[in-house]
């Protein structure tokens, strides 16, 4: 379509050029095609040094970096265009007589020098043809290699994504065990029971987690599955709600397991096995925004606890930079007295 859009272009701008020559034309004695062609020469020699400019000199000489020969032929092409152009005038004077109401009263000088004013009137439009050749290519040049850096970032950014995307599954597989593991040694028949609901997740992991976005609804469903998950682990002192707000025809769309990062920081910091804790998840949607924000008490683990490596946290940020640059907010406080934390993340326009 460019390509097309760019040939239009140039067609519309040599026919209005082409049409010039018309001004010259005796129209009370009918449309004369010899007086036509021969001022039209003047055209075809801009076009000369347009296109032996636009397609050979700029990509060959001058966008390589050999300036230098790039001016020379270009000084050499002008002035031979203006030498033929003069050598073509004086072989058409006389040939066509100028109606005497088109002569205009000129000075002496110019009328002696008249041949002197058109070579420079021409060495002046030649090189204008050229320095337009010339600037249209340098910008069609780089507006493509601005192109090429576009998609070479995409491919980037996709490539970081996949990447980051692999890693999510280890890290939220190992974190999952990690918390099963922990219900074997006092509860094996909520271990039992975990493990039957992990599958669930796997299934989600494994399957929705290669797509680039996914519903809102299956990600908030797939949340409330690893909650259930949790609640069979945490202490009958923990608070835990889980309130979502999405109208059933919401088409709003999130990059998978983006926010299940933050629901699993929540759960290891947020909870302590002797004072109450709170983990309050609201999530919330419309065709527009999707919000998530996360309340817990604050219980900071200590360096050895092996529940997890602290990258999950690390991993929200740069898909939310990559998939969401922009077009989100992620604001995380703790309290004054350091016993409540709070993640809110907003993404913007994500239908």
């Amino acid at each position: 379509m460019n390509s097309k859009i760019s040939i239009f272009l140039h067609i519309a701008g040599w026919s209005i050029l082409l049409c010039s020559p018309l001004m010259y034309i005796d129209w009370s004695a009918g449309f004369d095609i010899a007086r036509y062609l021969f001022f039209s020469v003047n055209t075809f020699t801009l076009m000369v040094a347009f296109y032996v400019n636009y397609l050979s000199l700029v990509p060959r000489y001058y966008i390589l970096g050999d300036h230098t020969r790039f001016y020379i032929i270009n000084v050499i092409m002008v002035m031979a265009l203006a030498v033929f152009l003069h050598l073509w005038i004086n072989y058409g004077h006389g040939m066509f007589q100028e109606p005497k109401h088109h002569r205009p009263h000129i000075a002496d000088f110019v009328r002696n020098n008249l041949m002197l004013i058109f070579t420079v009137r021409d060495i002046f439009n030649i090189t204008v043809a050229a320095a337009m050749a010339t600037i249209i290519r340098l910008a069609e040049n780089w507006h493509k290699s601005e192109l090429a850096l576009q998609e070479a970032e995409k491919e980037r950014t996709k490539a970081e994504l996949k990447n980051l995307r692999s890693q999510i599954k280890p890290h939220f597989m190992l974190n999952t065990l990690n918390n099963i593991y922990a219900l074997t040694s006092f509860s094996p028949e909520k271990a039992r029971e975990a493990i039957e609901q992990l599958s669930g997740l796997l299934r989600h992991i494994l399957y929705e987690n290669e797509k680039q976005e996914i519903s809102i609804h299956d990600e908030v469903r797939f949340i409330s599955d690893y909650i259930s998950l949790m609640r069979l682990r945490v202490p009958g002192n923990v608070d835990v709600r889980y309130v979502t707000n999405i109208p059933e025809d919401c088409h709003a769309t999130i990059a998978p397991m983006i926010l299940i990062s933050l629901v699993e920081n929540a759960f290891k910091h947020g909870i302590s096995p002797t004072n109450p804790s709170f983990i309050h998840i609201n999530i919330t949607a419309d065709n527009d925004t999707v919000e998530c924000t996360i309340r817990n008490s604050s219980y900071p683990k200590c360096a050895d606890d092996k529940s997890g490596h602290g990258i999950g946290l690390v991993q929200v940020a740069k898909r939310l930079e990559l998939s969401y640059a922009n077009r989100y907010s992620w604001t995380k406080k703790l309290s004054d007295d350091g016993k409540t934390y709070t993640s809110k993340i907003i993404i913007y326009n994500n239908n």
